[in-house]
């Protein structure tokens, strides 16, 4: 029988019970990045903290470095900050918990009732040509017994997939499973609580995820499990990155009716002015869901140059974009990539439009070099 149950989507700004977060599996990231990786989450987790309790989900064999990490980051913090964070043992892999993890909804009948959405994460289009998912000369011995570094092989993707219904396993709430019929990732959707979506069509709308379904299929599962009312689509470009660009690097709305969109930097190629291009043509005449013409705003990337690595298989052009930022109860996380006059800029912009909350940064520079930022890392729990 199909599932016609109606769900609600709040927005991010909606208060959260916590943050849901995942410490590194070595075989998710390269050797030279990987304790660089390891710190920037818990130094993500410790700014959260400030705001609202954060689920850290590791692996067993890692909670033993996390713990130790954590001590070590939250020595001097408050006490009410340090018994905010959880280590939860988990099969865990990816950082990016915006794909891999459940999305929390609301019974469209009865709001005071949580659900949560599975879009069965499938590795981005199963796009394990990527060299994370294979060996490459640095893994060679680099494990500390002189043993390879492990890959992402079969037995952990298939982890990667389950991710969702084991944290909601682990949460023990009783929050009902919602098995999407439509495939996708946290991080491809955009939406303003008001029924308002915003999408790269290149990372939703293709067989990669979706094959066989029409973007009429794929619009009517996102109404039902989000209360989607107004779409707006860009077209993207499918094998950019490894996510097929995913929106909430490009375009965030900072609160309905208010679009934030980052701007290339002008070292990047021209590839992705001409992605920039389209969106801000779109988003300039588009209204949304209320009937309002949207306000858009541009924040400017970094200078590249200033984050890129050299190290083998990660990403050619770096995610820097301020707009991957997080919100939290009172607050807002934005990353800081080490461009000084541009993460200045990126910081008054944002603390100029929500004067209401505490904006607070974080350093990252492994983050953006494997794919992602902030908002990658990050789902909120409702």
């Amino acid at each position: 029988m199909t599932d016609t149950k109606q769900y609600i989507y709040l927005p991010e700004t909606a208060p959260h019970l916590a943050t849901i977060l995942s410490f590194p599996s070595r075989c998710s990231t390269f050797p030279a990045l990987h304790n660089a990786t390891c710190n920037e989450i818990i130094e993500l987790a410790a700014t959260i903290a400030h705001f609202e309790p954060v689920r850290l989900h590791v692996r067993p064999e890692d909670v033993q470095k996390a713990q130790s990490l954590l001590n070590h980051r939250m020595a001097s913090a408050p006490s009410t900050e340090r018994d905010r964070i959880t280590l939860i043992p988990a099969p865990t892999n990816h950082i990016w918990v915006r794909d891999t993890g459940p999305m929390y909804v609301r019974d469209a009948t009865d709001p005071s009732m949580r659900a949560a959405i599975d879009f069965r994460f499938c590795e981005w289009g199963n796009s394990i040509g990527e060299l994370i998912y294979n060996n490459s000369p640095d893994k060679k011995g680099a494990l500390p017994d002189g043993s390879d570094w492990p890959v992402l092989d079969a037995e952990r993707r298939a982890e990667n997939t389950a991710f969702a219904e084991r944290v909601l396993e682990l949460e023990g709430a009783g929050v009902p499973r919602v098995v999407s019929r439509v495939r996708l990732e946290g991080g491809g959707i955009e939406m303003d609580g008001e029924g308002t979506f915003m999408a790269m069509e290149s990372s939703v709308t293709v067989p990669s995820r979706n094959e066989g379904v029409s973007k009429e299929e794929i619009e009517s599962e996102l109404r039902r499990l989000c209360g989607v009312k107004k779409f707006i689509w860009i077209p993207g470009r499918e094998g950019l990155d490894i996510t097929d660009y995913h929106i909430d690097a490009e375009a965030r709305f900072i609160r309905p009716g208010v679009v934030v969109v980052g701007k290339p930097h002008v070292k990047c190629r021209k590839v992705f002015w001409d992605v920039y291009h389209e969106m801000r043509e779109i988003l300039d005449v588009a209204t949304d869901a209320q009937g309002r013409k949207l306000e858009v705003i541009d924040i400017e990337e970094p200078d590249p140059e200033l984050v890129q690595g050299d190290v083998p298989g990660e990403e050619k052009d770096v995610a820097a974009s301020y707009v991957n930022f997080y919100f939290t109860n009172g607050g807002l996380v934005i990353p800081a990539f080490g461009d000084a006059e541009m993460d200045q800029r990126a910081l008054e912009t944002l603390q100029n439009l929500v004067p209401e909350r505490e904006v607070r940064q974080v350093a990252v520079n492994a983050l953006p070099r494997t794919g992602g930022v902030l908002h990658c890392t990050t789902q909120q729990v409702l």
